[in-house]
């Protein structure tokens, strides 16, 4: 394995170096021979002797190493140690002194990592003490107190021999009360990379650079024109702040020569920040966002340091390619989104950053690759994949170049996963961030040390660096970047380079993929969820007078639904995929129709109403409204059992439809009114009401024509009256006046004068109207209704509700 590689093709150290260490060897030849005449029980402090042996006690103190600088140190340099001790027994330790002890180079990368697992263990060598004034002396170490030390010493009194990686310890003797001899208490191991002259060979390095985070943007956005984005929380805020995850790595990166890796959708985030955003809250309501000028910043920053460097883009959400591999190719459409997340790219990155990225590389979990991952990853137009060695494992003695053919025309770089996994953990304390530093340094020189063939090394670490991890890297690359065995490289150079013909090209079966990640993965029912979504996203943009304003926000959420940062965080990521799918609920139901209670039809044809609601603030069209009988043989709609028209509704208002209907017999008559798109698919909730019809029948008009009859009658009967008595009347006149002539003087008794026929009054007020009451004032009232039209009426005002 190349893990187990012995160094070969050492460059050979200065010759001013090897005349010392041999004079001092030859010098020190009789002073050997001696000591290995001395009896085994010398003292554990004898001149020469190497570490004092391990007493039972040993472990008690514990040792840090806080700080080893330089990190890579050179012939010239001083060699600066600093670190605490602390005593975790019960008893004081008193004769205490802290030492540096050199132990023989690491010839294998193996040997590293087999160093690092036992770095405190007592019980193992800890090499020769420097000795002599490089040392601390502590009198006395009391129990639960942590004491600082540090201590400085040349690098030649180091006497470090050819280039390679030497173990570097820092070991604390003394005595207790219950052992009173010098004995090995407490002991931290790290790495020294010695590499003073620059190697004849240099190891060509990529580092990628990630910038990701999790999902902070949802679907929904404000009805105005500007469309303001609603954020989950204002956690980005912190992260791009000063001193903030992201604001590290910005600040960080711009100083190294490394291959930025993004994820657009933090991008596309932080530039809505930079205008007016909404942040919901735990109680759903949502307040303004107050960050515009920190996004500013952040952005100003990364456009300033990715100037002129190479920019790696993911697919927008960093989607988790594994997991759609593993459980989302069998759904519909979980492919294409997929490519959408590919071509997002060229609406983010250029416009954000003013520059082309690259989207030629795939990046799944942890460089984890088997068949399926390599199609799905290479499916959106990528043609090389970021695999780790851990995944594509080679059976060599060395560690081969990234780039390798595995068919089809597809490259996996392959990154070094020792390397790549340096900086995991928790480095918030100085004592592992110095081994994490000591130990990635290590293994890039031990790496280069194998042949005296250049290779191409990639270095892949995890996706989210904490802000600690995030400084380790930077200290390590810089050392890396300065030193004298390494050189930088581009990822793309690095996919290009030369494969070496003995490297694996073989991708691992299924079967070979961690069960660790695999527990991780997003399950076939979150993408048979935003397939869902998705097919009430089709179904509802058809019917907007402006799609963007939701097929873009809801788009862009199904992508993150699909983020790899969703890992490990099920709960979060099923709360997530609800909300999107029930704010678009929301918004297909502000296209519904008006419930409608039961409604009367009188006569046998009428038109009944049925109103359309668009509370969007878009008009929606390309919609049908359908009313259907359910009860043709009663109530036809339009002379069938249903029928269809156009709607057209401008937004913010409602719309009512007129349906012409024919009643054939009474009762109840059920009706359905369904709105549908042009495609013919149904569209929200039908509506169902009653109709109750009732009809004017034959028996009813006989009776009605009857009662007509009569008044006629009654009229007539009226009139032959009045005509009599006017005829009796007048005759009564022509005898008064004979009367007259004859001189008669009065009527006779008890006879009224100007007697009035029965007929009279009733003849007059028909003629003459009704009496009159008096002149008609202009604050009388109106009347009630309007004066009547000749017109046939509205076939709506027959329908009653």
């Amino acid at each position: 394995m190349a893990d187990a590689a012995d160094f070969q093709g050492t460059s050979a150290s200065p010759a001013r170096r090897w005349l010392r260490r041999t004079g001092a060897l030859l010098a020190g030849a009789p002073l050997l021979a001696g000591m290995l005449q001395l009896p085994a029980a010398a003292p554990a402090d004898a001149a020469g002797q190497e570490a004092p042996q391990a007493a039972a006690g040993a472990g008690s103190v514990a040792v840090a190493v806080d700080s080893l600088t330089p990190t890579a140190p050179t012939e010239e340099d001083t060699v600066n140690v600093q670190g605490t001790v602390t005593n975790n027994g019960k008893q004081a330790v008193t004769d205490a002194h802290v030492d540096l002890r050199v132990g023989p180079s690491l010839d294998t990368r193996s040997s590293i990592d087999a160093l690092a697992k036992k770095s405190d263990d007592v019980q193992g060598p800890a090499g020769k003490a420097v000795g002599g004034k490089y040392s601390e002396k502590f009198p006395k170490l009391t129990p639960g107190v942590a004491e600082p030390f540090s201590i400085s010493v040349p690098a030649d009194e180091l006497d470090l021999g050819p280039d390679g990686v030497y173990q570097l310890a820092v070991a604390l003797s003394g005595e207790t009360s219950a052992q009173p001899w010098d004995q090995v208490l407490g002991v931290q191991r790290t790495f020294l990379p010695w590499q003073p002259e620059d190697a004849g060979t240099k190891t060509k390095t990529t580092f990628m650079w990630p910038l990701t985070s999790t999902v902070h943007m949802t679907a929904e956005t404000g009805s105005n024109e500007q469309q303001t984005p609603v954020f989950r929380n204002d956690d980005l805020a912190d992260e791009i702040a000063p001193g903030g995850r992201l604001d590290q790595m910005v600040s960080l990166g711009k100083g190294l020569d490394i291959t930025w890796v993004i994820d657009p959708d933090l991008l596309a985030s932080v530039d809505a920040m930079t205008r007016n955003y909404e942040v919901r809250g735990e109680d759903g309501t949502t307040t303004a966002g107050r960050n515009q000028a920190v996004a500013k910043q952040w952005l100003a920053e990364l456009q300033q340091a990715v100037t002129g460097k190479e920019v790696v883009a993911l697919p927008f959400g960093d989607p988790d390619l594994a997991s759609l591999a593993h459980n989302g190719t069998n759904v519909t459409g979980s492919l294409s989104h997929l490519k959408e997340a590919t071509d997002a790219v060229d609406n983010t990155v250029p416009t954000i950053l003013h520059m082309k990225p690259s989207t030629d590389f795939a990046w799944p979990v942890d460089g984890a690759v088997d068949p399926s991952i390599v199609k799905v990853a290479t499916s959106a137009g990528a043609d090389k994949v970021i695999a780790r060695s851990d995944s594509l494992q080679d059976n060599l003695s060395y560690t081969p170049s990234a780039a390798r053919p595995v068919g089809g025309g597809t490259t996996a770089v392959v990154a070094d996963s020792k390397m790549s996994t340096a900086f995991q953990g928790n480095l918030t304390k100085a004592s592992a961030s110095t081994r994490a530093v000591q130990r990635f340094l290590a293994q890039s020189l031990a790496l280069g040390l194998q042949t005296g063939k250049q290779r191409s090394v990639v270095v892949a670490p995890q996706r989210m660096p904490s802000v600690s991890q995030a400084q380790a890297m930077a200290e390590a690359l810089a050392t890396l970047q300065s030193g004298n065995w390494a050189e930088s490289q581009d990822l793309a150079d690095a996919a290009k380079a030369k494969p070496d013909p003995s490297a694996n090209t073989k991708v691992p079966p299924a079967s070979a993929y961690p069960s660790s990640l695999r527990n991780q993965e997003l399950l076939r029912s979150g993408f048979e969820q935003i397939a869902t979504t998705q097919g009430k996203l089709d179904s509802f943009k058809v019917i907007l007078t402006d799609q963007s304003r939701v097929v873009t926000p809801f788009g862009r959420a199904m992508n993150r639904e699909m983020s790899t940062s969703w890992r490990g965080r099920g709960v979060a990521a099923v709360g997530y995929r609800d909300g999107v799918e029930s704010y678009l609920n929301g918004l297909t139901d502000g296209v519904k129709l008006i419930e409608k209670s039961e409604t009367k039809l009188s006569g046998r044809s009428a038109t009944i109403p049925v109103t359309v609601q668009n509370n969007l603030v878009q008009g929606v069209e390309h919609l049908k409204l359908r009313l259907t009988s359910k009860n043709p043989t009663r109530l036809k709609i339009s002379d069938a059992a249903y029928e269809e028209q156009r709607v057209t509704v401008n937004g913010g208002h409602s719309q009512s439809v007129k349906f012409t209907t024919s009643a054939n017999a009474n009762g109840r008559a059920e009706v359905v009114a369904q709105l549908y798109t042009e495609d013919g698919q149904k569209y929200g909730a039908p509506v169902t009401f009653d109709v109750r019809v009732t009809e004017v029948t034959a028996t009813v008009m006989l009776v009605i024509g009857g009662g007509v009859l009569l008044l006629v009658l009654a009229g007539f009967r009226m009139y032959t009256q009045r005509k009599r008595a006017a005829a009796r009347e007048a005759d009564e006149d022509g005898t008064a006046e004979a009367d007259a002539d004859s001189d008669s003087p009065q009527s006779p008794v008890g006879a009224p004068q100007n007697p009035e026929a029965p007929g009279d009054r009733l003849e007059q007020e028909t003629e003459a109207g009704p009496r009159a009451e008096g002149p008609e004032q202009p604050s009388d009232p109106a009347p009630d209704t309007a004066a009547e039209s000749a017109d046939p009426s509205g076939t709506g005002e027959r329908v009653d509700r």
